[in-house]
């Protein structure tokens, strides 16, 4: 059983009250075709649990197989750092059939942001760190592929879709499902 070496913090991007009961921490890459397939899961998620769940999304690309991830992951955080991470996450994996440096670019512009200034961000590696520092925690927390999700710090071995994530996290035995209605099954 692999667990999260690495707790959130406020160098995270997250969702949700620090104090949930409950914290899930996905390490992600835009490219893969199963983290799109999950995106949407995790929003069911978020939105059946409420405030009861802490969630933050970390940077996991794959680059060898997926090249556009990590200029993704760029493209996210320095989003991130004009408060608009969510909504760039939210774009990419929206856009991510077509991803390509253009397709980054036009999405910050409709996002309101400087296209010029995330070409240079993204020319001169400005938000590298960041991601490479997410890959390592990822890589020392024993990820070895996307989606990856812990669960209050363990990682979660079953699939991705919101009932196995839902029944997970009630699983942890933290109260958390006596606060909520159970999530139907679609």
């Amino acid at each position: 059983m692999s667990e999260l070496r690495f707790p959130v913090s406020d160098q995270d991007h997250s969702i949700g009250p620090s104090n949930a009961p409950v914290t899930l921490v996905e390490y992600g890459d835009y490219q893969c075709p199963h983290c799109q397939a999950a995106w949407p899961h995790v929003e069911q998620v978020l939105r059946h649990f409420g405030r009861n769940l802490r969630y933050a999304y970390r940077h996991f690309p794959i680059w060898t197989a997926h090249p556009l991830a990590k200029p993704a992951a760029e493209t996210a955080e320095f989003a991130g750092a004009r408060q608009l991470f969510w909504e760039m996450h939210s774009a990419i994996f929206a856009n991510s059939h077509r991803l390509s440096r253009a397709t980054l670019v036009t999405l910050a512009a409709r996002e309101g942001l400087d296209p010029n200034e995330l070409a240079a961000a993204l020319d001169q590696h400005e938000y590298a760190p960041k991601v490479d520092a997410d890959f390592l925690s990822g890589v020392r927390s024993g990820v070895n592929g996307t989606p990856c999700f812990f669960i209050n710090g363990v990682r979660h071995n079953g699939t991705y879709d919101a009932v196995s994530l839902s029944t997970a996290i009630e699983r942890t035995g933290s109260g958390t499902a006596a606060h909520v209605m159970r999530m139907p099954v679609a």
